[in-house]
């Protein structure tokens, strides 16, 4: 079984994505990582941009994270399909919050139908669970509808760790469950509890990331991507200890 590669989402690099993006990248490359998952292009001057501060890092695009609004808009999505494909980005990520569990069927709906139109393109269109997926509407938990709800060959799952403990279920209870249904998995660290949105660098929160990687890596995902929202460290510095912690879980 082939190891995943490592990437890592550029959100821990805040501003700097604006001022400096060939630092970013270089910053990334020198961590170590093998590609970048990014915000989602707003047209082709952004992905020139993107195009040109990856050229001599080796770095792959391997996705591109995109809100759940106007993925009803044909001319949005074409927009989308077409930013991803010009990166040679294999995955279109999403994510939202709905209110309803109406609202999260709809939001099923069109993301079946979005996922038909990546896939006809070549690329793969996954949905990424924050922790309020995970609190119950009407006695039913958000996050296993939308499972139900969108067809496993058009919508795969891009599952965050942290945000499912966060939202009160075990990350390895839910890799299992929806084992071969996420080619791509968010790892990130915290302090949970009340403390959820100190985010931590990989190894120095109170995660389980080992147990995690374990039941990751036994569904054969192509991706592990490290996320990290904010960081007290320098972002460069920030990634290589997520890295480096990686590294010592043969990764």
């Amino acid at each position: 079984m082939a190891k995943p590669r490592v990437g890592v989402q550029l959100i821990v690099f805040g501003e700097k994505i604006e001022k400096d993006l060939p630092g970013v990248m270089r910053a990334v490359a020198d961590a170590g990582y093998d590609g970048v998952e990014i915000g989602m292009p707003s047209g082709a001057e952004e992905v020139a941009r993107f195009q040109q501060a990856l050229q001599g890092t080796g770095l792959a695009v391997m996705g591109a994270h995109g809100g759940f609004t106007q993925w009803e808009d044909p001319g949005v999505v074409a927009q989308r399909v077409e930013a991803a494909k010009a990166l040679g980005a294999r995955f279109v990520i999403t994510s939202g919050r709905f209110q309803t569990l109406d609202e999260y069927r709809n939001a099923a709906r069109v993301m079946n139908e979005a996922g038909k139109r990546c896939r006809e393109e070549g690329l793969v269109f996954c949905y990424h669970n924050h922790n309020w997926e995970f609190a119950p509407v009407d006695g039913v938990k958000p996050i296993h509808l939308l499972a139900e709800e969108t067809d496993p060959e058009l919508v795969k799952l891009c599952p965050d760790i942290y945000w499912v403990e966060v939202g009160g279920e075990r990350p390895v209870d839910f890799i299992s469950r929806y084992c071969g249904r996420f080619p791509t998995i968010h790892f990130k660290d915290g302090l949970g509890g009340e403390q959820y949105r100190e985010f931590r660098e990989l190894g120095r929160g109170k995660m389980d990331i080992p147990a995690a990687l374990e039941a990751a890596l036994a569904c054969n995902p192509e991706w592990i991507v490290v996320e990290q929202d904010v960081s007290s460290l320098e972002p460069g510095e920030s990634c290589r200890i997520s890295r480096d912690y990686l590294k010592t879980l043969g990764l």
